[in-house]
């Protein structure tokens, strides 16, 4: 089966060109020129990947990223976000709302590709893990991304998840933050140096 990646961008020569070479690379691919149409079309179809303009008619890109990655039906997506905007507090906004990468334009559509595969490739070897973790008083269900502490459920931020899942899988050890933060968002981490982050069992 075709990995399928929608393609959210109002601009049709940009949308022509990721999709083209999208193509190229043997993925199926689907279109939305703005916000609430590829929220429709999420809701109805089963996407593996959004490319993600943030200057969207109605709906803002970083509501439409914030609306996936919150939900139990969709957090599983993963969004690469391509726009103009380029300041560093709109790349640390991105990746706040649960975006797995960021790619400011203009833009090669090689550099894309490559990030594309490279975030297709961190989901599929990911490896297996149980469904249940539990350390202490707290319980993390893998599967629907829900976090309970004596059986009453914490909402957290999808960033906030991949910490807590991540510090959970490695009990016990220390990390610097810049570390920490690293390994959850690749290359694509701010930090504040000299602060450090552990996990332990109790």
């Amino acid at each position: 089966m075709k990995t399928k990646i929608l393609v959210v961008e109002d601009e049709k020569d940009i949308s022509d060109l990721i999709s083209y070479n999208l193509n190229k690379e043997g993925f199926e691919v689907s279109v939305s020129a703005d916000g609430e149409d590829a929220l429709r079309a999420i809701r109805r179809e089963k996407f593996d990947l959004v490319i993600l303009d943030l200057m969207l008619p109605g709906m803002h890109g970083l509501e439409l990223c914030r609306t996936i990655k919150s939900s139990e039906e969709t957090s599983s997506i993963r969004v690469i976000i391509l726009t103009a905007k380029n300041e560093e507090v709109d790349k640390v906004l991105g990746l706040e709302m649960g975006a797995d990468d960021y790619v400011t334009k203009p833009f090669s559509p090689r550099e894309l590709m490559a990030r594309v595969r490279a975030v297709l490739r961190r989901t599929q070897e990911k490896p297996a893990a149980e469904k249940i973790l539990r350390i202490g008083s707290l319980e993390i269900n893998t599967d629907t991304y829900q976090v309970l502490k004596r059986g009453a459920v914490i909402k957290l931020s999808a960033t906030e998840f991949k910490l807590l899942l991540y510090l959970l899988q490695r009990k016990g050890r220390v990390f610097g933050r810049d570390m920490l933060l690293n390994a959850v968002w690749k290359d694509e981490a701010f930090v504040e140096p000299g602060r450090l982050t552990s996990i332990s069992g109790g």
